[in-house]
């Protein structure tokens, strides 16, 4: 599982990027760069990381099943994934 930590930094950059959506896109509209730059870091929307649901895990994330793929290939293997068969892996 995720640590507590790491989910309360992402709840927090997400209400960063919500909370400036309007700002920046209304910069971005204006093509005002210097304002846009003032902004702070977590503002941007590419800030933002998906996690696996079970595991926590940032790398190797697929968005179709929401989960990393080390987690994927257990359930897969497991058959806990519908519509997922194992092929010759």
């Amino acid at each position: 599982m995720a640590k507590t930590a790491w989910i309360g930094t992402q709840q927090a950059k997400a209400a960063t990027v919500k909370k400036y959506a309007a700002i920046r896109a209304e910069l971005k509209a204006k093509a005002r760069l210097r304002w846009l730059a003032k902004l702070p870091r977590d503002a941007s929307p590419i800030r933002l990381v998906n996690r696996c649901s079970m595991s926590g895990r940032r790398r190797g994330y697929l968005r179709k099943f929401g989960c990393s793929r080390l987690t994927f290939r257990e359930g897969a293997l497991n058959g806990l994934i519908p519509g997922v068969t194992k092929a010759s892996w």
